[in-house]
């Protein structure tokens, strides 16, 4: 990473640390997606980790966070917050959303927020596909998406819209 990245990185952490937490509650967000206890679930460009120990709570023990970014600083901020936490099921890793080296199958949900980065979006709803459990959801964030995406994400009947909220979209992997 040079050392443009890391101050980008930085500043992005500054943010959400301060004026985005003034206005997202992470909690209410991650309520949206339909997080339950017990689940195991994927968190794509987990950043600073805004929503990375909230969503840890709500799984609680039994269930499991895999935090992802390509980022090396977001991992690492990521893991000074497990730490502090004291959070036992929650591992973050830098990884791609389009080659996440998860087991198929393995996640029951996986959420998308802030993620604005990604070059290729089918890359990522393929990668979706494998590792998403069978009526899994895929929860994005509606901040800045297009039809396109949606198109997407629905075509050749891999994913359904199922549910829209205000700032949440909810889709469910249908079985192939």
């Amino acid at each position: 990473m040079s050392l443009s990245e890391k101050i980008h990185f930085k500043m992005v952490s500054f943010v959400h640390e301060t004026l985005y937490s003034i206005f997202v509650n992470p909690y209410r967000l991650l309520e949206q997606t339909g997080l339950k206890l017990d689940h195991v679930v994927l968190e794509v460009g987990c950043g600073p980790g805004h929503y990375t120990i909230p969503a840890s709570k709500i799984v609680g023990e039994n269930g499991f966070i895999y935090a992802i970014d390509i980022n090396p600083f977001a991992i690492e901020s990521v893991n000074k917050k497990i730490s502090k936490s004291g959070v036992k099921n929650v591992k973050a890793l830098v990884v791609s959303a389009y080659d996440t080296n998860l087991d198929d199958q393995s996640i029951d949900l996986a959420f998308l927020f802030g993620v604005r980065h990604v070059l290729d979006y089918t890359k990522v709803k393929n990668e979706m596909c494998r590792i998403m459990k069978n009526e899994g959801i895929l929860a994005i964030q509606k901040w800045g998406l297009n039809k396109k995406l949606i198109a997407l994400l629905t075509e050749n009947e891999a994913f359904s819209l199922i549910e829209e909220t205000k700032r949440v979209l909810k889709f469910k992997k249908l079985s192939p």
